[in-house]
Protein backbone atom coordinates (compact mmCIF):
# COMPACT_ATOMS: atom_id res chain seq x y z
CA UNK A 1 0.00 0.00 0.00
CA UNK A 2 2.40 2.48 -1.41
CA UNK A 3 0.06 5.61 -1.35
CA UNK A 4 -0.31 5.06 3.09
CA UNK A 5 1.55 6.24 5.97
CA UNK A 6 1.13 3.63 8.11
CA UNK A 7 1.41 -0.43 8.55
CA UNK A 8 0.05 -2.74 10.56
CA UNK A 9 1.71 -5.76 11.52
CA UNK A 10 0.28 -8.68 13.41
CA UNK A 11 0.61 -12.56 14.41
CA UNK A 12 -2.44 -14.86 14.58
CA UNK A 13 -1.92 -17.76 17.23
CA UNK A 14 -4.12 -20.57 15.53
CA UNK A 15 -5.13 -21.20 19.50
CA UNK A 16 -8.14 -20.38 21.22
CA UNK A 17 -10.68 -21.04 24.13
CA UNK A 18 -11.57 -23.88 22.29
CA UNK A 19 -8.18 -25.82 22.68
CA UNK A 20 -8.40 -25.79 26.48
CA UNK A 21 -9.08 -28.39 28.69
CA UNK A 22 -11.55 -27.52 31.24
CA UNK A 23 -8.63 -27.34 33.54
CA UNK A 24 -7.42 -25.04 31.62
CA UNK A 25 -10.42 -22.83 30.55
CA UNK A 26 -9.08 -18.86 30.41
CA UNK A 27 -5.35 -19.23 29.87
CA UNK A 28 -5.46 -18.31 26.33
CA UNK A 29 -7.25 -15.03 27.31
CA UNK A 30 -4.81 -14.76 30.48
CA UNK A 31 -2.21 -15.35 28.06
CA UNK A 32 -3.02 -12.13 25.60
CA UNK A 33 -2.64 -10.29 28.85
CA UNK A 34 0.42 -11.28 30.13
CA UNK A 35 2.23 -10.61 26.65
CA UNK A 36 2.36 -7.33 27.41
CA UNK A 37 3.58 -7.01 30.84
CA UNK A 38 7.28 -7.53 29.88
CA UNK A 39 9.73 -10.03 28.22
CA UNK A 40 13.17 -10.73 29.17
CA UNK A 41 14.41 -7.36 27.44
CA UNK A 42 11.88 -5.26 28.35
CA UNK A 43 9.45 -4.02 31.37
CA UNK A 44 5.45 -3.56 30.61
CA UNK A 45 6.22 0.25 30.67
CA UNK A 46 9.02 0.27 28.77
CA UNK A 47 6.66 -1.33 25.37
CA UNK A 48 3.90 0.95 26.43
CA UNK A 49 6.63 4.23 25.73
CA UNK A 50 8.26 3.03 22.81
CA UNK A 51 4.86 2.48 21.20
CA UNK A 52 3.60 5.20 22.35
CA UNK A 53 6.60 7.84 21.59
CA UNK A 54 5.75 6.97 17.99
CA UNK A 55 2.76 7.25 18.11
CA UNK A 56 1.57 3.60 16.89
CA UNK A 57 -1.38 1.52 18.78
CA UNK A 58 -1.03 -1.93 20.10
CA UNK A 59 -3.75 -4.99 21.16
CA UNK A 60 -4.83 -7.85 21.17
CA UNK A 61 -7.65 -10.06 21.27
CA UNK A 62 -8.85 -13.78 21.89
CA UNK A 63 -11.53 -15.79 19.96
CA UNK A 64 -12.47 -19.49 20.05
CA UNK A 65 -10.23 -20.61 17.85
CA UNK A 66 -6.96 -18.48 17.60
CA UNK A 67 -5.48 -15.49 19.47
CA UNK A 68 -4.43 -12.18 17.97
CA UNK A 69 -1.60 -9.76 18.46
CA UNK A 70 -1.10 -6.70 16.49
CA UNK A 71 0.60 -3.09 16.16
CA UNK A 72 0.24 -0.16 13.84
CA UNK A 73 2.33 3.02 13.12
CA UNK A 74 4.00 4.60 10.83
CA UNK A 75 5.80 3.00 8.00
CA UNK A 76 9.11 4.45 9.17
CA UNK A 77 8.72 3.08 12.34
CA UNK A 78 8.21 -0.59 11.19
CA UNK A 79 11.61 -2.18 12.46
CA UNK A 80 10.41 -1.14 16.37
CA UNK A 81 6.94 -2.86 15.81
CA UNK A 82 8.74 -5.83 14.41
CA UNK A 83 11.12 -5.82 17.45
CA UNK A 84 8.47 -5.69 20.24
CA UNK A 85 5.74 -8.02 19.05
CA UNK A 86 8.09 -10.73 18.11
CA UNK A 87 9.95 -10.08 21.55
CA UNK A 88 6.78 -10.65 23.38
CA UNK A 89 5.63 -13.16 21.30
CA UNK A 90 8.83 -15.15 21.89
CA UNK A 91 10.26 -14.72 25.21
CA UNK A 92 7.23 -13.18 27.76
CA UNK A 93 8.85 -12.99 31.00
CA UNK A 94 5.55 -13.91 33.38
CA UNK A 95 6.31 -13.02 36.07
CA UNK A 96 4.77 -14.16 39.29
CA UNK A 97 3.97 -10.89 40.26
CA UNK A 98 2.83 -9.63 37.46
CA UNK A 99 0.42 -12.66 36.64
CA UNK A 100 -1.02 -12.33 39.95
CA UNK A 101 -1.78 -8.56 39.29
CA UNK A 102 -2.96 -9.10 35.69
CA UNK A 103 -5.25 -12.43 37.48
CA UNK A 104 -7.21 -9.26 39.57
CA UNK A 105 -7.61 -7.47 35.76
CA UNK A 106 -9.27 -10.44 34.58
CA UNK A 107 -11.74 -11.57 37.19
CA UNK A 108 -12.76 -7.85 36.85
CA UNK A 109 -13.37 -7.90 33.45
CA UNK A 110 -15.23 -11.71 33.76
CA UNK A 111 -17.20 -9.53 36.51
CA UNK A 112 -17.93 -6.57 34.39
CA UNK A 113 -18.95 -9.04 31.33
CA UNK A 114 -21.56 -10.59 34.01
CA UNK A 115 -23.16 -7.35 34.31
CA UNK A 116 -23.80 -7.23 30.47
CA UNK A 117 -26.99 -9.13 29.76
CA UNK A 118 -26.65 -8.91 26.01
CA UNK A 119 -23.28 -10.72 26.94
CA UNK A 120 -24.55 -13.18 29.13
CA UNK A 121 -27.44 -14.40 26.64
CA UNK A 122 -24.20 -14.95 24.19
CA UNK A 123 -22.61 -17.28 26.77
CA UNK A 124 -25.57 -18.75 27.19
CA UNK A 125 -26.62 -19.60 23.52
CA UNK A 126 -22.69 -21.03 22.46
CA UNK A 127 -23.76 -23.13 25.99
CA UNK A 128 -26.83 -24.44 24.76
CA UNK A 129 -26.04 -24.46 20.99
CA UNK A 130 -22.42 -26.51 21.68
CA UNK A 131 -22.77 -28.45 25.13
CA UNK A 132 -20.63 -30.06 26.46
CA UNK A 133 -17.48 -28.99 23.68
CA UNK A 134 -15.28 -26.29 24.39
CA UNK A 135 -16.97 -23.71 21.61
CA UNK A 136 -19.86 -23.39 24.39
CA UNK A 137 -17.74 -22.10 26.80
CA UNK A 138 -16.49 -18.52 27.35
CA UNK A 139 -13.30 -17.55 25.97
CA UNK A 140 -12.75 -15.68 29.15
CA UNK A 141 -12.36 -18.42 30.53
CA UNK A 142 -13.91 -19.97 34.18
CA UNK A 143 -13.09 -17.91 37.40
CA UNK A 144 -12.10 -21.06 39.67
CA UNK A 145 -9.38 -21.49 36.90
CA UNK A 146 -8.15 -17.80 36.54
CA UNK A 147 -8.14 -17.81 40.28
CA UNK A 148 -5.88 -20.77 40.62
CA UNK A 149 -3.80 -21.22 37.88
CA UNK A 150 -0.13 -20.53 38.11
CA UNK A 151 3.08 -19.14 36.37
CA UNK A 152 4.58 -23.30 35.72
CA UNK A 153 0.98 -23.96 33.92
CA UNK A 154 0.58 -20.82 31.61
CA UNK A 155 4.30 -21.59 30.42
CA UNK A 156 3.69 -24.93 29.74
CA UNK A 157 0.75 -23.89 27.40
CA UNK A 158 2.50 -21.14 26.28
CA UNK A 159 6.13 -23.57 25.26
CA UNK A 160 3.49 -26.01 23.56
CA UNK A 161 1.46 -23.28 21.22
CA UNK A 162 3.39 -20.45 20.64
CA UNK A 163 5.36 -22.11 17.87
CA UNK A 164 6.28 -20.91 15.04
CA UNK A 165 3.99 -23.31 12.74
CA UNK A 166 1.43 -22.77 14.59
CA UNK A 167 1.71 -18.91 14.06
CA UNK A 168 0.73 -16.60 10.92
CA UNK A 169 2.22 -13.12 10.43
CA UNK A 170 0.91 -10.64 8.27
CA UNK A 171 1.46 -6.82 7.34
CA UNK A 172 -0.51 -4.57 5.08
CA UNK A 173 0.84 -0.83 4.59
CA UNK A 174 4.22 0.70 2.92
CA UNK A 175 6.42 -2.31 3.13
CA UNK A 176 8.23 -4.47 1.15
CA UNK A 177 7.22 -8.02 1.25
CA UNK A 178 10.62 -10.05 1.42
CA UNK A 179 12.35 -7.48 3.89
CA UNK A 180 9.73 -8.31 6.66
CA UNK A 181 9.79 -12.06 6.00
CA UNK A 182 13.46 -11.78 6.65
CA UNK A 183 13.20 -9.73 9.86
CA UNK A 184 10.66 -11.97 11.17
CA UNK A 185 12.79 -14.86 10.41
CA UNK A 186 15.58 -13.44 11.90
CA UNK A 187 13.68 -13.29 15.04
CA UNK A 188 12.55 -16.53 15.67
CA UNK A 189 16.23 -18.16 14.88
CA UNK A 190 15.95 -21.20 17.81
CA UNK A 191 12.49 -21.33 18.21
CA UNK A 192 10.83 -24.40 15.50
CA UNK A 193 8.51 -26.70 15.36
CA UNK A 194 5.01 -26.75 17.15
CA UNK A 195 1.43 -27.78 15.28
CA UNK A 196 -1.94 -26.72 14.97
CA UNK A 197 -4.00 -27.83 17.55
CA UNK A 198 -5.62 -31.36 17.41
CA UNK A 199 -9.42 -30.84 17.25
CA UNK A 200 -12.81 -32.54 17.93
CA UNK A 201 -16.54 -31.46 16.44
CA UNK A 202 -19.10 -31.02 18.71
CA UNK A 203 -21.36 -33.97 19.12
CA UNK A 204 -24.24 -33.67 21.51
CA UNK A 205 -27.59 -32.23 20.44
CA UNK A 206 -28.47 -28.66 21.08
CA UNK A 207 -30.70 -27.77 24.09
CA UNK A 208 -33.57 -26.80 22.57
CA UNK A 209 -33.97 -23.36 25.14
CA UNK A 210 -31.92 -21.39 27.96
CA UNK A 211 -33.72 -19.00 30.13
CA UNK A 212 -31.66 -17.02 33.07
CA UNK A 213 -33.91 -14.77 35.52
CA UNK A 214 -32.59 -11.61 35.68
CA UNK A 215 -34.54 -8.50 36.72
CA UNK A 216 -33.31 -5.97 33.64
CA UNK A 217 -35.68 -3.37 32.23
CA UNK A 218 -35.32 -5.22 28.51
CA UNK A 219 -35.68 -8.93 27.77
CA UNK A 220 -32.62 -9.93 25.63
CA UNK A 221 -33.19 -12.76 23.20
CA UNK A 222 -30.81 -15.26 21.22
CA UNK A 223 -32.63 -17.67 18.73
CA UNK A 224 -31.03 -19.69 16.44
CA UNK A 225 -29.45 -22.70 14.89
CA UNK A 226 -26.11 -25.12 13.80
CA UNK A 227 -24.69 -23.14 10.36
CA UNK A 228 -21.98 -25.05 8.02
CA UNK A 229 -18.22 -24.76 8.79
CA UNK A 230 -16.22 -21.89 7.97
CA UNK A 231 -14.44 -23.17 4.74
CA UNK A 232 -17.92 -25.21 3.79
CA UNK A 233 -18.44 -24.00 -0.33
CA UNK A 234 -22.16 -23.01 1.04
CA UNK A 235 -20.67 -19.90 3.11
CA UNK A 236 -21.10 -16.89 0.22
CA UNK A 237 -24.57 -18.22 -0.03
CA UNK A 238 -25.29 -18.51 3.55
CA UNK A 239 -23.64 -14.89 3.94
CA UNK A 240 -26.49 -13.78 1.48
CA UNK A 241 -29.02 -15.75 3.33
CA UNK A 242 -28.07 -14.13 6.64
CA UNK A 243 -28.38 -10.59 4.94
CA UNK A 244 -31.43 -11.35 3.89
CA UNK A 245 -32.60 -12.40 7.24
CA UNK A 246 -31.18 -9.81 9.80
CA UNK A 247 -28.07 -8.66 8.74
CA UNK A 248 -28.40 -5.28 7.18
CA UNK A 249 -31.02 -2.49 7.01
CA UNK A 250 -33.07 -3.50 4.05
CA UNK A 251 -33.42 -7.29 6.09
CA UNK A 252 -36.64 -8.83 6.66
CA UNK A 253 -36.51 -8.77 10.50
CA UNK A 254 -35.30 -5.07 10.80
CA UNK A 255 -37.58 -3.99 9.07
CA UNK A 256 -40.81 -6.04 10.07
CA UNK A 257 -39.35 -5.65 14.30
CA UNK A 258 -37.90 -2.33 14.41
CA UNK A 259 -38.91 -0.26 11.05
CA UNK A 260 -42.92 -1.36 10.90
CA UNK A 261 -43.96 -2.50 14.31
CA UNK A 262 -41.02 -0.17 16.60
CA UNK A 263 -40.75 -3.45 19.03
CA UNK A 264 -36.69 -3.01 19.29
CA UNK A 265 -34.26 -0.61 18.81
CA UNK A 266 -31.63 -3.08 17.54
CA UNK A 267 -32.24 -6.44 16.26
CA UNK A 268 -29.75 -8.06 14.13
CA UNK A 269 -28.44 -11.34 12.57
CA UNK A 270 -24.65 -13.09 12.40
CA UNK A 271 -22.86 -16.24 11.37
CA UNK A 272 -19.85 -17.53 13.22
CA UNK A 273 -18.04 -20.42 11.94
CA UNK A 274 -15.15 -22.09 12.99
CA UNK A 275 -12.79 -25.04 11.75
CA UNK A 276 -15.86 -27.84 11.86
CA UNK A 277 -19.05 -26.13 12.69
CA UNK A 278 -21.09 -22.69 12.84
CA UNK A 279 -24.11 -21.01 13.95
CA UNK A 280 -26.48 -18.43 12.51
CA UNK A 281 -28.35 -16.30 15.30
CA UNK A 282 -30.75 -13.86 15.48
CA UNK A 283 -29.99 -11.33 18.69
CA UNK A 284 -32.80 -9.09 20.03
CA UNK A 285 -32.90 -6.73 22.92
CA UNK A 286 -36.97 -5.43 23.60
CA UNK A 287 -39.37 -4.96 26.30
CA UNK A 288 -40.52 -7.90 28.45
CA UNK A 289 -44.23 -7.59 27.46
CA UNK A 290 -42.70 -7.81 23.44
CA UNK A 291 -40.11 -10.53 23.90
CA UNK A 292 -43.14 -13.02 23.13
CA UNK A 293 -44.53 -11.16 19.96
CA UNK A 294 -40.86 -10.47 18.80
CA UNK A 295 -39.70 -14.15 19.26
CA UNK A 296 -43.03 -14.92 17.11
CA UNK A 297 -41.72 -12.80 14.05
CA UNK A 298 -38.43 -14.68 14.27
CA UNK A 299 -40.21 -17.40 13.95
CA UNK A 300 -42.01 -16.91 11.64
CA UNK A 301 -39.14 -15.20 9.27
CA UNK A 302 -36.91 -18.70 9.85
CA UNK A 303 -40.26 -20.91 8.21
CA UNK A 304 -40.82 -18.28 5.09
CA UNK A 305 -37.25 -18.83 4.42
CA UNK A 306 -37.52 -22.47 4.82
CA UNK A 307 -40.31 -22.63 2.70
CA UNK A 308 -40.12 -20.57 -0.22
CA UNK A 309 -36.78 -18.66 0.35
CA UNK A 310 -35.57 -15.24 -0.89
CA UNK A 311 -36.71 -12.65 -3.74
CA UNK A 312 -34.26 -11.73 -6.89
CA UNK A 313 -34.53 -8.03 -5.37
CA UNK A 314 -33.44 -9.41 -2.39
CA UNK A 315 -30.43 -11.52 -3.49
CA UNK A 316 -29.75 -8.27 -5.70
CA UNK A 317 -29.29 -6.29 -2.81
CA UNK A 318 -27.31 -8.81 -0.40
CA UNK A 319 -24.91 -9.21 -3.27
CA UNK A 320 -24.32 -5.66 -3.28
CA UNK A 321 -24.33 -4.78 0.31
CA UNK A 322 -21.68 -8.39 0.43
CA UNK A 323 -19.19 -7.00 -2.57
CA UNK A 324 -19.52 -3.25 -1.08
CA UNK A 325 -18.36 -4.74 2.67
CA UNK A 326 -15.64 -6.38 1.08
CA UNK A 327 -14.23 -3.27 -0.64
CA UNK A 328 -14.92 -0.71 1.73
CA UNK A 329 -13.36 -3.15 4.68
CA UNK A 330 -9.96 -2.91 2.40
CA UNK A 331 -9.78 1.28 3.15
CA UNK A 332 -6.74 0.70 5.63
CA UNK A 333 -3.43 -0.82 6.65
CA UNK A 334 -5.15 -2.48 9.95
CA UNK A 335 -8.16 -4.05 7.45
CA UNK A 336 -5.96 -5.37 5.20
CA UNK A 337 -3.71 -7.20 7.43
CA UNK A 338 -6.54 -8.79 9.62
CA UNK A 339 -7.91 -9.64 6.31
CA UNK A 340 -4.74 -11.43 4.99
CA UNK A 341 -3.50 -12.96 8.44
CA UNK A 342 -6.77 -14.50 9.14
CA UNK A 343 -7.65 -15.68 5.36
CA UNK A 344 -4.12 -17.23 5.87
CA UNK A 345 -4.46 -19.17 8.95
CA UNK A 346 -8.04 -20.43 8.87
CA UNK A 347 -8.30 -21.15 5.12
CA UNK A 348 -4.67 -21.47 4.22
CA UNK A 349 -5.25 -19.34 1.42
CA UNK A 350 -5.49 -15.54 0.80
CA UNK A 351 -8.16 -15.42 -1.80
CA UNK A 352 -8.11 -12.21 -3.99
CA UNK A 353 -10.95 -9.74 -4.33
CA UNK A 354 -12.02 -10.56 -7.79
CA UNK A 355 -11.88 -14.70 -6.69
CA UNK A 356 -14.25 -13.40 -3.47
CA UNK A 357 -16.28 -11.14 -5.86
CA UNK A 358 -16.66 -13.66 -8.33
CA UNK A 359 -17.99 -16.01 -5.58
CA UNK A 360 -20.57 -13.54 -4.42
CA UNK A 361 -21.95 -13.12 -7.89
CA UNK A 362 -22.41 -16.55 -8.63
CA UNK A 363 -24.70 -17.23 -5.85
CA UNK A 364 -28.48 -18.03 -6.51
CA UNK A 365 -31.44 -18.02 -5.41
CA UNK A 366 -31.30 -21.53 -5.54
CA UNK A 367 -28.27 -22.15 -3.52
CA UNK A 368 -30.08 -19.96 -0.48
CA UNK A 369 -33.28 -21.92 -0.60
CA UNK A 370 -31.29 -24.93 -0.56
CA UNK A 371 -29.05 -23.64 2.47
CA UNK A 372 -32.33 -22.45 3.84
CA UNK A 373 -33.83 -25.26 4.05
CA UNK A 374 -31.57 -27.60 5.42
CA UNK A 375 -29.98 -25.07 8.19
CA UNK A 376 -33.07 -23.04 9.30
CA UNK A 377 -35.03 -26.35 9.67
CA UNK A 378 -32.36 -27.61 11.99
CA UNK A 379 -32.62 -28.06 15.78
CA UNK A 380 -33.35 -24.50 16.84
CA UNK A 381 -32.10 -22.97 20.50
CA UNK A 382 -32.94 -20.19 21.86
CA UNK A 383 -31.41 -18.38 24.97
CA UNK A 384 -32.91 -15.47 27.33
CA UNK A 385 -31.94 -13.25 29.86
CA UNK A 386 -34.72 -11.44 31.86
CA UNK A 387 -37.31 -11.10 34.33
CA UNK A 388 -38.60 -14.90 33.25
CA UNK A 389 -38.74 -18.04 34.20
CA UNK A 390 -37.86 -20.88 31.78
CA UNK A 391 -41.86 -22.16 32.12
CA UNK A 392 -42.29 -19.01 30.33
CA UNK A 393 -40.62 -20.32 27.26
CA UNK A 394 -42.33 -23.66 26.54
Amino acid sequence: MSDVASVSLGVWVGTGARDETAEEAGISHFLEHLLFKGTDARTAREIAEAVDAVGGDMNAYTTKEYTTFYVRLLAEHLALGIDILCDILRAPALRPEEVDAERQVILEEVLMHLDEPADVVQERFAEAMFPDHPLGREVLGLPEVIKSVGVPEIRRFFDRHYLPRNMVAAVAGCVDHDAVAEEIDRRFVGRDGGAPPERFPPGAKPRERTVVFDGTEQAHLVYGVRAPERCSPERFSLAALNHVLGGGLSSRLFQEVREQRGLAYSIGSDRVAYDDSGALAVSVGTSPENAHEVLGLIVTAFDELVESGITERELEVAKGYLRADLLLSLEDSGARMSRIGASLLLHGKVLTVGEIEERIEAVTMEAVHDVASRVLSGNRVLAVVGPFEESEFR
